[in-house]
């Protein structure tokens, strides 16, 4: 079965990237971009994170110090097109403290820490959830954490993989299992899966008969539902 599982993750992978192409994942000028791009994306559209990281370039906010300082109402306003921006400004200026606080503001300092203590602080962060700090740890650490979403829920269960019930721990771990503790690759595959998601492996009508993965050989896990 092991042996199988491993397969059919690396299948998927091959299929994907063989239909899409690499993915130039995370579309960010620098690291902190990274940062507050993961923080903004939260139940948005990346399209709005951009024109929100456009206005905090605009404003010259972009910048870990600035952030901390500003008046948390203009950096509000500055990051409105994201959505709830009242509740991610102070995300945001949570991420700063905690920043300057445990690292005097240096993100290279930050990414010199041990991958699994990090994460654990970063989760001590209000506001940062398992996918944000996952995100942040790979797109902007290059830390080898492999990034679950909502996109990967959908799809690996649709085809039997995983259980829709299981944790982000639970389906983190398959996926971690069953490739190399690689950077470049959990950052392409993650990608890939959200093209997927996002294009074909629609929440309500996904597109079956022009799916990539549609002659995946999968392991007899769980049944599978894709049509």
């Amino acid at each position: 079965m092991k042996k199988e599982e491993k397969n059919t993750f690396l299948e998927i992978y091959g299929k994907l990237y063989a239909f899409y192409g690499p993915q130039h994942w995370w579309p960010a000028k620098t690291r902190f971009e990274v940062i507050v791009g993961a923080i903004l994306t939260q139940n948005t559209s990346w399209s709005n994170v951009e024109r929100a990281i456009a206005d905090l370039r605009k404003g010259r906010m972009l910048d870990p110090e600035k952030i901390l300082k500003a008046d948390i109402r203009k950096l509000a306003k500055a990051i409105r097109s994201s959505g709830y921006f009242n509740l991610k400004a102070k995300r945001l200026k949570n991420f700063t403290v905690f920043l300057f606080k445990h690292y005097n503001g240096s993100l290279d300092r930050m990414f010199k820490a041990g991958t699994s203590q990090l994460r654990g602080m970063l989760l001590e962060v209000r506001g940062i959830g398992e996918e944000t700090a996952d995100s942040i740890l790979l797109y902007a650490g290059n830390k080898p954490v492999f990034v679950v979403d909502a996109y990967t829920r959908r799809i690996f269960s649709r085809h039997g993989i995983i259980a829709e019930k299981d944790t982000y721990a639970q389906i983190q771990k398959k996926f971690t299992a069953n490739l190399n503790s690689d950077e470049e690759l959990f950052n392409e595959y993650h990608a890939l899966i959200v093209a997927l998601g996002k294009n074909i492996c629609l929440k309500k009508v996904p597109l079956c008969r022009i799916c990539p993965l549609a002659e995946v050989k999968k392991p007899r896990i769980k049944e599978s539902r894709c049509r």
